[in-house]
């Protein structure tokens, strides 16, 4: 698949055009943001291990049903997936009260909601990504109610999925951060699961030690990401045990063996 012209940049990933118009190229970078990139930094090896995550949990969500816009991974570094219309809202799914819920509503931090709780985010970093209502989006139109409703169904059936995914593996599912977009398929838009899902869009804890295995331990200076990434992956399976050797280097090293088999 030929490379074309860069299309769009974003805070961890670069899309580019691709030789068949209805297909892109999604390329993961090794920037880390927080805080509206207020805090920036480069992170070797991060775009790898959120690759291979996202395209490990998406294709997993594939055969339950979910349709997304991956393809297929090219690459330590890029997926091809489908050109969709992103829908300019981000939904947040929260199953434990932390961060910015217990910061506005004075909720006690780590406390288990009984229902999984979405929100919507209007996606805009100029603006600060706000919080808006759903009846914002009917109301400015950027997406119709059917839309909605299918969305939230499609959010609930990932949640679950996914829960029982970490919890198989000594996670536990804190809150995620999901987009959609529309594509057309025999002439009818229709929206799928689009963005990424990793340690970068997860809020994601050890079972046991509730230690942060995500992107909070950039945010909040507890330690460097890496190996809090590379041990997501090792526990889905997606690298293996490996000693002696940096976790880009496991990367590279469980990328060759996956292709040579």
């Amino acid at each position: 698949m030929k490379k074309g012209k860069k299309l769009y940049e974003g805070k961890a990933k670069i899309i580019y055009a691709s030789s068949d118009k209805n297909l892109v190229i999604q390329y993961f970078k090794d920037d880390a943001t927080a805080f509206n990139n207020q805090k920036k930094s480069t992170i070797e090896g991060k775009g790898v291990l959120n690759n291979r995550i996202s395209e490990h949990i998406l294709s997993n969500l594939s055969q339950i049903g979910i349709k997304n816009h991956l393809v297929k991974r090219l690459n330590m570094r890029e997926q091809l997936i489908k050109f969709v219309e992103i829908i300019p809202i981000e939904f947040v799914v929260r199953n434990v009260a932390t961060g910015s819920l217990t910061k506005r509503l004075g909720i006690e931090d780590g406390t288990v909601l009984k229902e999984p709780l979405i929100e919507y985010c209007l996606k805009d970093d100029e603006l600060g990504d706000p919080l808006i209502a759903e009846e914002h989006i009917y109301a400015f139109e950027w997406a119709s109610k059917k839309e909605i409703e299918k969305v939230k169904k499609m959010i609930l059936r990932i949640n679950d999925f996914m829960i029982g995914m970490f919890r198989g593996v000594g996670i536990k599912l804190i809150d995620f951060k999901l987009e959609f977009g529309r594509v057309k398929l025999n002439g009818k838009s229709e929206v799928i699961l689009a963005d990424e899902i990793s340690p970068d869009t997860c809020r994601l804890w050890d079972s046991i030690t509730e230690k942060k295995l995500d992107k909070d331990r950039f945010r909040k200076d507890l330690g460097d990401l890496i190996p809090a990434y590379t041990e997501v992956a090792k526990r889905l399976g997606i690298l293996h045990e490996q000693s002696n050797v940096t976790a880009v280097n496991v990367t590279k090293l469980s990328s060759v063996k996956k292709k040579s088999k």
